[in-house]
This record gives structure tokens, C-alpha cells and sequence, in this order.
């Protein structure tokens, strides 16, 4: 990943490098292996991840 600082403008440098890393899972990837999680507990979390999606897509089509 590669981005261009332009006019001296690092702020604004470190602000599109953060929205591109976001954008990408980074940071939910380094929050999700902060702790180790059984297995068991992960498919759980996943299933339970999975209901919700449905859930809010059934929702939608609701309307």
C-alpha cells in the first residue's frame, strides 16, 4: 500500500492511510487476535454474527 504525500500535507497523508487501512480489515483483524479466542467461542461469535446479518436483511426487505 503506497500513498503520496503532496504538498507537505502529512496530515492529511496519515488521514487517507487510515481510512485505506480500514477499508481493507486491518484494524478489526488486529482487534479480533488481540486475545486468543477458543474455537468454540469463535464459531459461536461467527453464528451469532451471521443471525444478525439475516436479521437486519429481513429487515430491509421489510420495507
Amino acid at each position: 500500500m503506497e500513498i503520496k504525500v503532496i504538498d507537505n500535507d502529512v496530515e492529511r497523508a496519515i488521514k487517507l492511510l487510515k481510512n485505506k487501512l480500514n477499508k481493507s480489515g486491518l484494524f478489526r483483524e488486529l482487534k479480533k487476535r488481540r486475545h486468543y479466542e477458543k474455537p468454540s467461542v469463535r464459531r459461536k461469535k461467527k453464528h451469532q454474527e451471521a443471525l444478525k446479518r439475516l436479521a437486519k436483511k429481513r429487515r430491509m426487505t421489510m420495507r
